[in-house]
């Protein structure tokens, strides 16, 4: 596995690089935002782990470049900001998962494989729509449209409305969303997965008289017809 190391701290840097080679991974470093940008446009890599608060171009705003140039390499953010804010945001950027600082080189390791694993297993499934009432989501296309009009999600509310289709009319719990649309290892102590969920609600249900998405007190969520 190539991955590529976003760090501007040297000593973080030089842990990680060593951990990962330790694992006979191959890894490139980039000490600024700007070096991992020529990194990341010019050289494949299977995985990318990037800082949020870097010089030159900060981790949030190198993740949007990324995904802008058409990339879709699984990114892993490693930060000491680790607000549910802070995660919004880098997700909405176009990360796929976040570890907080401190961690344990065991748990970025796991972090890795899972995505890599994930990846891997991602099957296209052409010409496919997922709909349920009058909401049509298409996988080809990558859009969304409820009673005809169109609806714009982010990356990560594409994926949670994705996974509630291909689960309609089945409970689905927090645990679950967590290890499925995001990461086996996903901190579910936040409250992401449920502001995630409230931003959804507001662009499918919120402007419709049938609600789609629904509450299962202390048991989860689930997609039906109201």
């Amino acid at each position: 596995m190539k991955i590529l190391l976003v760090e501007d701290e040297a000593k973080v840097a030089a842990f990680i690089k060593k951990g990962l080679e330790e694992q006979a991974f191959e890894v490139d470093v980039a000490f600024d935002g700007a070096m991992g940008k020529r990194l990341a446009l010019y050289n494949q890599y299977d995985v990318m782990i990037m800082d949020v608060n870097m010089p030159q171009i900060n981790g949030f705003e190198l993740v949007k470049i990324i995904r802008l140039e058409g990339i879709t390499t699984p990114i892993l953010m490693l930060t000491a900001f680790g607000t549910t804010d802070d995660k919004v945001t880098g997700f909405d950027a176009g990360a796929d998962d976040y570890l907080v600082k401190p961690f344990e080189f065991r748990e970025l390791l796991a972090r890795i494989k899972s995505l890599h694993k994930r990846t891997g297993e991602n099957t296209v499934h052409k010409g496919k729509k997922l709909v349920i009432l009058d909401l049509e989501l298409d996988l080809d296309e990558k859009s969304v449209k409820r009673a005809g009009k169109k609806i714009d999600l982010t990356a990560k509310e594409f994926a949670l409305l994705e996974y509630f289709l291909r689960n309609k009319g089945k409970v689905i719990s927090r645990v679950e969303i967590a290890e499925k649309v995001w990461d086996l290892k996903f901190d579910t102590g936040t409250n992401v997965i449920d502001v995630y969920i409230n931003f959804l609600r507001k662009k499918i249900d919120k402007d419709f008289d049938k609600k789609l998405i629904h509450t299962m007190v202390g048991m989860g969520y689930i997609m039906k017809e109201d």
